[in-house]
């Protein structure tokens, strides 16, 4: 595929097509980021912008993690030594899942947020947002929590960042969309060019094909889960045989083939015994999800491939916690 398609296979959103078309047609060393707040352990919706980011590195642009440990301070995380302890090990998770350490590089908030020219820049943008606005791009609070100043001084500084990190493209998951477009909105009234983004999806539950999967749910995959609990979860996961485009529930098994598994792997082969018609070998998602619904493939030895899939993928960053961890 083209620089295009691949720097846009798999987004739900672009902004602005024509912005990013610009970018593909000359994307060597361009720069692009997603930005992470140091919380333990790697799990399924870091991975997918991860996908991505990979995606972005086989185009040919540059790759700029940041590690906001600013951000989480501010989101009440720990002491900043505790969150940068944190910060190191998703950075060690990042190159085990197949980040190019050569063409990444891991910034810590902490290395320019707290600079003279960006605390002026922060306050310029507080004088110049209203709370309604700032609220609307503030992330989602937990049930019970209380709404404090720092959460919405940290979507300006979401905003701000994609200035001072001197990038080309931002990227993140749909729910990063109302904080890129406070950034396209607020910053070129500081004298600074608004930068495309993209958006990744956003994976169902796993049990339900409702809402978000959530780590804080405890309904995740994660680099931190053995072979068999893996195994366990995918099993578990919500896999009608037909799909709903009208519905309001979606196939989490078919979202992480299509969002995990196939970016990944050139071919995907379902073993299966001959009795029941032999192995499957698919090379587009495509025709995995028209097996899945024709019936040609069980749910079961969907969810049995999708697990082998998921478990070769996080395998290294397994095996690199356990490494950290003594």
């Amino acid at each position: 595929m083209d620089a295009y398609e691949l720097i846009t296979r798999n987004a739900e959103e672009v902004v602005t097509d024509e912005e990013v078309r610009e970018l593909a047609a000359d994307p060597e060393g361009k720069r692009v980021y997603v930005g992470y707040e140091p919380s333990g352990v790697l799990h399924l919706g870091h991975l997918l912008t991860a996908n991505k980011l990979i995606d972005l590195q086989d185009a040919g642009m540059e790759v700029v993690v940041l590690l906001a440990d600013v951000h989480a301070y501010l989101n009440g995380k720990g002491s900043f030594e505790e969150i940068r302890e944190t910060a190191e090990r998703m950075q060690a998770q990042f190159t085990a899942y197949g980040l190019d350490e050569s063409n990444t590089e891991f910034v810590y908030g902490s290395e320019f947020q707290l600079d003279e020219e960006y605390t002026l820049d922060l306050h310029e943008l507080e004088l110049s947002t209203t709370m309604n606005r700032a609220q609307r791009a503030m992330a989602e609070l937990q049930s019970g929590e209380t709404a404090k100043v720092s959460h919405l001084v940290y979507p300006l500084m979401q905003a701000l960042d994609i200035e001072y990190l001197d990038l080309d493209l931002a990227v993140g998951g749909l729910d990063q969309r109302k904080v890129h477009m406070l950034h396209r909105e607020e910053l070129p009234d500081l004298g600074y060019e608004a930068r495309p983004c993209l958006h990744t999806p956003i994976v169902a539950d796993l049990t339900s094909g409702e809402g978000k999967m959530s780590s804080s749910e405890g309904i995740t995959i994660s680099m931190e889960d053995s072979t068999d609990e893996l195994e366990e979860k995918v099993n578990s996961a919500f896999c009608p045989p037909t799909r709903d485009p009208e519905g309001d529930l979606e196939n989490p098994v078919l979202e992480l083939f299509e969002y995990h598994v196939f970016p990944r792997f050139e071919e995907i082969v379902v073993d299966r015994p001959e009795k029941y018609g032999g192995d499957l070998t698919y090379e587009e998602y495509e025709d995995l999800a028209a097996d899945l619904e024709s019936g040609e493939l069980h749910p079961a030895d969907a969810k049995g491939t999708l697990a082998t899939y998921l478990d070769e993928l996080i395998a290294p960053g397994r095996e690199k916690l356990r490494e950290l961890r003594g």
